[in-house]
């Protein structure tokens, strides 16, 4: 089918921005725009468009299909994103002073011009389907733009009409299309872009008024919002007026902002968690070096930042400039982002009910390159995933290389949402079925060797050493001499919890709170271990919580283990930011977890104690010392997500339907599948069937 049939299809089409990305792929520049050009030109229907302007921005193109001889181009998603576009570099098309050409439109058929990434897992020869650039050439300019719209207007402004048919779930937009995004000539505002209308006007979710504080809230969390060429795509880290000095925090978070999603997604308004998902999908696999080297294709990045640029005189246009951490303290690349953006768009889809949208043959392909990535084989033999130091929530050096359990529960929480997103055809089947023995294998490893309670200390204590054969108790060689004292005398005779780490001859037992709490969410742990979690937080109340909750670890490196784990962080002191801050961000995730395991109580507990501080203290990132009594030394105020976790957590409370929909609860399927390698060997099988009946309740 010809492009000209396509584009045929058009009715219409919504200015957009581009994405900061130069071509340099060169099978790109031998397809033949001049024949492309021809047929269009040829069309009566689609010769008459070239003779209108008004200013479009560009996207970058995704890749191409390598499939034989034949080359079609991978169609990029319009900001209408529902529909596609192709566009021509050829600056000669349309003979005219201003240059280069543009078209931009929907077209019927996204499918039959896509390329097929049923990637095999493990398979070296995957396809590296999008194309590669960076920051550093110079980006794709485009001066022309065809209105494809007679409702556009020519000062600028813009109607966004929806197909008829098309669901929508943004409060505040009618089927009719009917939102006009008016900004002042030649300038960019990124801190608007959700109506009046959408706004809720002070009507809590589960019903009755929304006290002053929620008020305050949402009016504060919608002033952080970021617009890309008049849509919303996410919510500044925080938005502090007098910060003269705002590093990366006037940047899109991709981890931060997932509480912001939740809250607009429980208040009806899906519009923005839409656009940032599908324009974070578009940032997945630049290529971002660091000393000529790449992280992997399908690395997701860590923030992006709307940035204006100038084209030339008096014109500028708005482009899309990711950190994959190639600008980062320590220059870390994210491994947690690609892990949230799967379990993101599961929470979109449950809340909102547009199945629709996972099933699009982008969203499907940024799901199995994230897949691809965290799937593949290394020299790692365990079934947990093994990161680099600073490449989650800790940001920094903690001490947490290896295989921290924050990335093991949200690797697992993303396995799963991918195993119910993905389209049931063929190409999927191999990545179901490893996707099912990763799950298997993860879900043993660290039920049978992270879980530690007053028993398992016990037999740790006793351990033997230097053991070796498939039958060793003591697996990976630990010695009991690293139990450490402050633990003998603090875990309680009920409860327990999954320690932070788990390597050759090293346990890191401090208490890490997100990856518990989200190994209950996920039920990566069994009923038993997640009712023994909350019941430690209980009993440890005053330690993990205080007066502010939670304690992002405990306990704080202090002393000579500070200094040489840290490397003399000034930023993490004892009991302070990563090391022992207290962090109101995590109460909408203790908030689910304790829902989940029938404790709202301890829920509302926490929440109480946040709400009498939070608006007095400005809503800071975090806190400092044992008791989390002073706000942190070098906390940001107006931080955003401690606004969204504070409202979700509220919204969540309000509607326990809502929140059942971003739990699982236990797979039992998971437990009869063994990947043991020993099976196959005709050697002795593994101790899982023997264990499973330990940790199973």
């Amino acid at each position: 089918m010809s492009y000209a049939m396509h584009l045929a299809s058009l009715k219409g089409a919504k200015p957009c921005c581009r994405i900061l990305l130069a071509i340099i792929n060169k099978p790109f520049s031998r397809f033949n725009f001049s024949s492309f050009a021809s047929n269009i030109s040829s069309n009566p229907q689609l010769n008459k468009l070239k003779n209108q302007e008004f200013i479009v921005c560009n996207s970058r193109i995704l890749g191409f299909n390598m499939l034989g001889s034949s080359k079609k181009p991978f169609l990029e998603p319009d900001m209408n994103w529902g529909e596609s576009k192709v566009f021509s570099i050829s600056r000669n098309w349309k003979n005219d002073a201003k240059g280069g050409i543009f078209v931009s439109g929907v077209l019927s058929n996204l499918r039959s011009f896509s390329t097929n990434v049923d990637a095999r897992v493990n398979d070296k020869n995957f396809e590296r389907i999008y194309v590669q650039g960076g920051l550093n050439v110079k980006p794709l300019v485009v001066e022309d733009k065809i209105d494809l719209d007679e409702s556009s207007s020519r000062d600028g402004n813009t109607k966004v009409e929806l197909p008829e048919g098309e669901g929508d779930n943004r409060k505040g937009i009618t089927r009719g299309g009917n939102t006009k995004v008016e900004l002042p000539e030649g300038e960019s505002d990124n801190r608007k872009g959700i109506t009046d209308e959408g706004a809720g006007k002070g009507v809590r979710v589960g019903g009755g008024e929304e006290s002053e504080l929620e008020k305050e809230g949402w009016r504060l969390l919608r002033n952080a919002i970021v617009t890309y060429c008049g849509s919303p795509v996410g919510t500044l880290a925080a938005n502090d007026p007098n910060d003269k000095l705002p590093l990366n925090y006037d940047q899109v978070f991709i981890r931060d902002f997932v509480p912001s999603a939740l809250a607009f997604l429980l208040k009806g308004e899906g519009e923005i968690v839409k656009n940032f998902l599908l324009h974070t999908l578009q940032l997945q696999s630049w290529e971002k070096t660091v000393d000529c080297y790449s992280p992997g294709q399908g690395l997701m990045p860590a923030s992006f930042k709307v940035r204006t640029v100038a084209l030339d005189e008096n014109k500028y246009e708005e482009v899309l400039d990711p950190d994959f951490g190639e600008s980062a303290i320590g220059r870390v690349a994210p491994v947690d982002s690609g892990l949230w953006w799967i379990i993101l768009l599961r929470a979109y889809v449950k809340i909102t009910g547009d199945h629709h949208f996972q099933e699009r043959v982008d969203v499907q392909t940024g799901i199995k390159l994230i897949l691809n990535l965290c799937l593949s084989d290394g020299f790692d033999m365990f079934p947990s995933l093994l990161v680099t130091d600073g490449s989650c929530m800790i940001d920094r050096r903690m001490g947490i290389h290896g295989h921290p359990l924050e990335i093991q529960s949200l690797f697992y929480s993303s396995l799963r949402c991918a195993r119910e997103m993905l389209a049931s055809d063929d190409g999927s089947k191999n990545f179901v079925r490893a996707i099912n023995n990763r799950l298997s294998a993860l879900s043993f490893h660290i039920r049978e060797y992270y879980w530690v309670d007053m028993k398992k200390i016990n037999e740790i204590y006793r351990y033997k050493t230097e053991e070796y054969s498939t039958d060793a108790i003591n697996k990976f060689n630990i010695y009991p001499e690293q139990i450490p004292n402050w633990l003998m005398d603090w875990i309680p005779e009920e409860g327990g919890y999954m320690i932070g780490n788990l390597q050759p001859a090293h346990m890191d037992f401090r208490f890490f709170t997100l990856g518990n709490l989200w190994s209950i969410v996920s039920s990566l742990g069994t009923p038993k271990q997640n009712e023994a979690v909350l019941k430690l937080i209980e009993a440890k109340w005053d330690d993990l919580v205080g007066h502010m909750p939670l304690k992002i670890c405990y306990p704080a490196m202090e002393f000579e283990e500070w200094r040489i784990i840290t490397g003399s962080d000034p930023k993490n002191t004892p009991w302070s930011y990563h090391n022992g801050g207290s962090w109101p961000t995590l109460l909408w995730q203790f908030t689910l977890a304790c829902m989940k395991m029938g404790r709202s109580d301890l829920a509302r507990k926490a929440l109480d104690i946040a709400e009498k501080r939070l608006p007095a203290d400005h809503w800071p990132e975090y806190y400092d010392t044992r008791s989390a009594k002073f706000i942190g030394k070098q906390s940001r105020i107006y931080q955003t997500w401690t606004i969204a976790g504070f409202l979700t957590s509220k919204m969540l409370l309000e509607n326990p339907e809502a929140a059942s929909l971003l739990y699982w609860d236990e797979d039992y399927d998971l437990l009869e599948i063994c990947v043991c390698a020993l099976s196959k060997s005709g050697r002795k099988k593994c101790s899982r069937g023997a264990a499973k009946w330990q940790i199973l309740v």
